[in-house]
């Protein structure tokens, strides 16, 4: 029962996976579902694991999220893309000028000294200024070549995280449906278990009717066939809590799927997921299909344009300007003879900074060596996932062996005790163990096939095959 006891509480589940928000797929689904391809749930009378999938990637908000990463990253390529093309800009000023009486003063005395004594200052006075520039930067030590390199990867390490989120979409909504598929298995066994003790229940009312049978009995069927029905009540209570945790992962905005809509049955095991999982292949393909791993490789490739872009403040800048400008007074009727231009270039080196450009290359290259560690230590991590959940997957295919000879064998058992009891030869303590024995067997076998296949998507996901398990 421990599977039941980490896994069931499904909102847990839900709370960590939508909170941990941390693309397009190589496998599994193409892209994520377009609005227009969306799946009407409203139509679908049997709700099985890969359209629960799809219907997740249309709706969650977390992937909503992740695609909005993933296009900040793709603005941010292109500002710095920006940065090799010239730099147009236009610029107009206006301002009415109106002198103080002693600025006045010097001002006209200034003019009858150069123009004689009639000349004069208007006051106040308009003025008015139009230019155009042109600039454009020839050299800055490689930093634009470095910046639009690092952007670029950081765009692909957000694709790559886009694509992690999925990853943990689809083995949050593996988890919620097998949970809901294990309660529905719970709901059965305790039917057949109420309905056993009712019919028992009806003949030992007849025997004690006429006299051949204990009222014992029937009390004691009666309070089997109880006992029974609130198994199947609290069993029915985790199947919808089950279904709410399901219904957030698809992005229901009221967390409810509708009415008619029913999960799909636990299906049998089948002899391939019987099989021994190649651990060497399954390590050797996670490290190269592990979305969380492209991801850190991206950001180490980013880390290291970093610190070539840093370096250019070792180097000079080089940049060339030309402008066009024009400047009148009175009114804004401007004329060719107010236009003159200018065109230069600009050479800047920086011979002291207090040591701001080395401490940024310094900075930069301990980004670097972190970046590289986290790469390291995520691939070890990545490794140990896969050998772990491998090492589930093996004690789950034991288990459900066990559990599945031991169910056969209590529900031989307890058909030959309820034949005895019925002939008179066995006791009524004995059919109640028996009975016991068999509905904690068919519950050990339930919990024994969903964990194994749990166990699967587990491994899958660790090992950055799940999206091709929903891919039908």
């Amino acid at each position: 029962m421990n599977w039941m006891t980490e896994r069931y509480p499904v909102f847990l589940m839900v709370m960590v996976f939508v909170a941990g928000v941390t693309i397009g797929s190589p496998h599994g689904f193409a892209a994520d579902m377009p609005a227009d391809g969306a799946l009407d749930l409203e139509q679908i009378t049997v709700l099985d694991l890969p359209t629960a999938a799809k219907i997740a990637l249309a709706g969650n908000p977390t992937l909503d999220v992740a695609r909005a990463r993933v296009e900040q990253a793709r603005e941010a390529v292109r500002q710095w893309r920006s940065a090799y093309w010239p730099r147009l800009d236009l610029d107009f000023s206006g301002s009415r000028v109106d002198l103080s009486e002693n600025a006045l003063q010097s001002q006209m005395a200034m003019a009858r000294a150069i123009y004689g004594p009639g000349a004069g200052v208007d006051n106040p006075e308009n003025y008015f200024s139009v230019g155009l520039t042109a600039s454009w930067i020839l050299f800055d030590g490689f930093a634009r070549k470095f910046n639009l390199a690092a952007a670029r990867h950081g765009y692909q390490s957000a694709e790559a995280a886009r694509e992690d989120t999925r990853r943990l979409l689809f083995q949050a909504v593996a988890d919620a449906f097998l949970s809901a598929q294990l309660a529905l298995e719970n709901i059965a066994i305790a039917e057949a278990d109420e309905s056993f003790n009712q019919r028992l229940l009806t003949e030992a009312k007849l025997r004690y009717e006429v006299g051949t049978g204990a009222l014992s009995d029937v009390l004691n069927f009666e309070v089997k066939a109880n006992s029974a029905q609130a198994e199947r009540i609290s069993a029915e209570s985790n199947y919808q809590t089950a279904r709410i945790g399901l219904a957030a992962l698809l992005g229901l905005s009221q967390a409810r799927l509708p009415g008619q809509t029913r999960l799909a049955e636990l299906t049998p095991i089948t002899t391939e997921e019987l099989q021994v999982p190649a651990v060497g292949r399954l390590v050797d393909g996670a490290h190269r299909l592990r979305p969380d791993l492209q991801q850190s490789e991206w950001m180490v490739q980013q880390a290291q344009a970093d610190v070539q872009a840093k370096r250019a403040g070792y180097f000079p800048t080089i940049s060339v300007a030309a402008s066009y400008t024009g400047d009148t007074t009175e009114d804004v009727g401007f004329e060719s003879d107010d236009f003159g231009n200018t065109i230069g270039i600009n050479l800047t080196y920086n011979l002291f900074a207090g040591g701001l450009y080395r401490a940024q290359h310094q900075q930069a290259r301990a980004r670097l060596r972190e970046a590289e560690q986290v790469r390291d230590a995520a691939r070890i991590n990545v490794a140990s996932e896969v050998r772990t959940a491998t090492e589930k997957v093996f004690s789950a295919q034991k288990q459900l062996l066990l559990q599945r000879d031991n169910a056969r064998l209590v529900q031989q058992n307890r058909d030959l005790v309820e034949k005895e009891y019925k002939a008179g030869v066995g006791s009524l303590v004995r059919l109640n163990e028996a009975q016991r024995d068999l509905t904690r067997a068919q519950v050990g076998l339930a919990v024994s096939r969903t964990a194994l296949r749990q166990a699967w998507y587990d491994l899958k996901s660790v090992s950055g095959e799940i999206a091709t398990s929903f891919d039908h």
